[in-house]
């Protein structure tokens, strides 16, 4: 990736957080019995790493880099 897309980068980490603090706040609450649902958080986190892969709409081809 050449040139980043601040926008479509912020939205990928936020994801990825989200998805994350998601499976811990499961995981580590008071109840033993509920758990994450990890194919919803790998479905968010691969959702992140496509926007994070991705280019805003406003980003011209040349400006991100692409031939």
């Amino acid at each position: 990736m050449k040139s980043a897309s601040w926008k479509t980068t912020t939205a990928g980490i936020c994801a990825i957080v989200v998805a994350i603090a998601s499976a811990l706040g499961a995981l580590f609450d008071a109840d033993p019995l509920t758990l994450p649902d990890w194919g919803a958080v790998a479905a968010a986190i691969m959702a992140g790493v496509g926007l994070i892969a991705a280019r805003d709409n406003a980003v011209t081809s040349e400006k991100a880099g692409a031939n």
